[in-house]
């Protein structure tokens, strides 16, 4: 396994740089395929073995890449062809969080890595046997603990303030044993950094969308700016509906919604209120998790119908080893990490998913949107490794989330999974629940989506210090979110690390620009196919030409900036929230209605 680039001479020439990036590639691949299946291993079955297995496989990769970024440095200042050039500059975006050189302080920030994904992945609540979840819970004898599956599941459905406020405390307990690696972690870090070029880890990520860190900022600004209005409109009468639901003395007036009577545990997408928020009563349900159960789907079959959307756009089938490989539900006999996500385990093709799917709707998208990844996976396998990602991460994630917006009320009734849609004397009505019931999950979820980068932009600049984590993170929810949490919290708290982006070192920015692009790219295909009604109400289900559009786009990966691919699809070359103001117009104009008399604001 090599750990140690291609030698580069002195006065290199053209050549050297093709030969150079060639064997880099090489390289790569053969780090990214052990990495992706110890990775594989240790996710789907959490033990002391596949733990040191990954880190080992961690600490290879992270060994090679800063060497092979020095040495790629011997080739500042010439003129390359257009390939050579941008694989250089990849492959010194590469690293997520970049180890320092010496070889010490490198297994000890894998080591760290690993450990921290793992304290999620096995994190659990036991509930006293007094409690609220400890009575709902029983068996056997007393309380049983609870996975997060379990005590997400309390926040979804539970209307019951002490439940909610416990279920909410439980899980985020997890996040206080991770303070002190996470500091560490973010030293270690940021030493990397500083050896590959960059002030701190946080320029680094900020780097990666084809502009200057600076502009990436300010323009990620530009687009809150304008979407802001649209979610402050939509949390003045969510939060007035759960009012009316638990109580002015539980939900204020002119402040701050408490977090855990959303629906979520981080608060970040609010659908699973939609029956304390619904506009109109006894129009036609809009509830697809009953049908689901109803037509026993299970994980499979509803992998299956993801998988038919993408195929009849034009898309090859998943193959026989995606059914064999991938993860699709809890097993029960050893330790995972649920949190869904999808994998070219070997970037060459080996292509699956990893899930403990439910039979609802919520996971339905989820499905769509992990398969976006794969079949994205699935056009650009064959380029070099490091053009092997979305245009920026921001498409990658928008992609199948694209899709779900194709799935509208007409075609879930189209296969069993709605009893009626809109067409009726209250189709106006109908249209409006629907739409709600929409943005409850993507107009909700966009400050959330800003601010846990913003957070860790801050701390790994040293602006927000180790003693101030959870004040400045608490700052941040009620600040761009309006969400408080349901009791104080202090320093000995860690809540961001009961969320796994934040110990899984994935950056997050990508999922509000995803929220964005995904408008864009919808309304651009919906063009493509020649559908010129509202934008609620296209889907190209089917739609070869809308396909063939796509699945060019997504053949490039990341080997051109990003605005070009995205002007490839028709899509304008700039970040642009207005098809997604344009989606949600009509909710807009009888939200405002609605807010009439309300203070609106925190």
């Amino acid at each position: 396994m090599p750990t140690s680039p291609p030698a580069v001479p002195p006065s290199p020439t053209e050549d050297d740089a093709r030969k150079f990036i060639a064997q880099v590639d090489k390289d790569l691949h053969r780090l990214y395929a052990a990495s992706g299946h110890a990775n594989w291993a240790y996710e789907t079955n959490i033990t002391d073995d596949t733990e040191a297995l990954a880190t080992q496989a961690e600490d290879l990769l992270a060994e090679y890449l800063p060497k092979a970024i020095a040495a790629s440095k011997k080739f500042d200042g010439m003129k390359l062809p257009e390939d050579v050039a941008r694989q250089i500059l990849l492959l010194r975006q590469s690293p997520v969080v970049p180890a320092p050189s010496d070889a010490a302080e490198r297994g000890e920030l894998t080591t760290i890595e690993t450990s921290l994904r793992g304290e999620y992945g096995k994190g659990q609540y036991c509930p006293p046997a007094t409690s609220a979840l400890g009575k709902a819970s029983k068996g056997g004898k007393g309380a049983k603990c609870l996975h997060i599956d379990e005590i997400a599941k309390t926040l979804r459905t539970s209307r019951t303030w002490d439940e909610l406020v416990e279920a909410w405390n439980g899980w985020h307990s997890i996040g206080a044993p991770m303070k002190d690696k996470y500091a560490r972690y973010v030293e270690l870090g940021n030493k990397g950094a500083k050896e590959i070029g960059y002030n701190d880890v946080g320029e680094l990520w900020r780097d990666t969308f084809d502009m200057k860190p600076q502009d990436f900022e300010a323009d990620v600004e530009r687009l809150w700016s304008e979407v802001k209005p649209m979610y402050d409109e939509l949390h003045c009468y969510v939060r007035g509906r759960l009012r009316a639901k638990y109580g002015k003395d539980k939900v204020p007036e002119h402040a701050p919604i408490p977090t855990q009577i959303l629906g979520d545990l981080w608060a970040q997408e609010w659908g699973h209120v939609y029956d304390l928020v619904e506009p109109f009563k006894g129009e036609p349900s809009l509830d697809v998790d009953k049908k689901l159960r109803e037509k026993k789907y299970d994980a499979a079959k509803m992998v299956k119908l993801g998988e038919s959307f993408f195929t009849s756009l034009g898309f090859d089938a998943l193959p026989d080893t995606f059914w064999k490989r991938s993860q699709l539900t809890r097993p029960r006999d050893r330790e995972v990490i649920c949190h869904a996500s999808a994998w070219d385990v070997t970037f060459a093709g080996d292509l699956r998913v990893k899930m403990c799917i439910e039979p609802t709707e919520q996971d339905l998208i989820t499905i769509h949107h992990e398969l976006g990844h794969v079949f994205y996976y699935q056009r650009y396998f064959k380029l070099p490794v490091l053009f092997q990602s979305g245009a920026n991460d921001g498409f990658h994630e928008g992609i199948g989330d694209t899709l779900a917006l194709s799935v509208t009320p007409a075609y879930l009734k189209g296969l069993g999974l709605l009893d009626a849609t809109r067409g009726t004397p209250t189709s106006d009505h109908g249209r409006i629940n629907t739409m709600m019931k929409s943005a409850l999950e993507k107009v909700a979820f966009l400050p959330f989506g800003l601010l846990i980068d913003k957070w860790r932009w801050d701390v790994f600049s040293g602006k927000i210090p180790k003693d101030a984590y959870n004040r400045a993170w608490w700052d941040m929810k009620k600040k761009y979110q309006g969400v408080a949490p349901p009791e104080a919290r202090t320093e000995a708290d860690f809540d961001p690390g009961a969320k796994f982006h934040v110990p899984g070192s994935t950056p997050y920015i990508r999922y509000f620009l995803a929220r964005i692009y995904q408008f864009q790219f919808h309304r651009a295909l919906c063009k493509a196919a020649k559908q010129t009604g509202p934008l609620d109400t296209c889907s190209i289900y089917g739609n070869k030409e809308a396909g063939q559009k796509l699945i060019a786009m997504l053949a490039m990966g990341k080997s051109k900036p990003w605005p070009e691919a995205m002007a490839a699809l028709g899509a304008e070359s700039k970040g642009d929230a207005s098809a997604m103001l344009e989606y949600y117009a009509p909710l807009r104009t009888w939200l405002r209605e609605q807010n009439k008399g309300e203070k609106c604001g925190w």
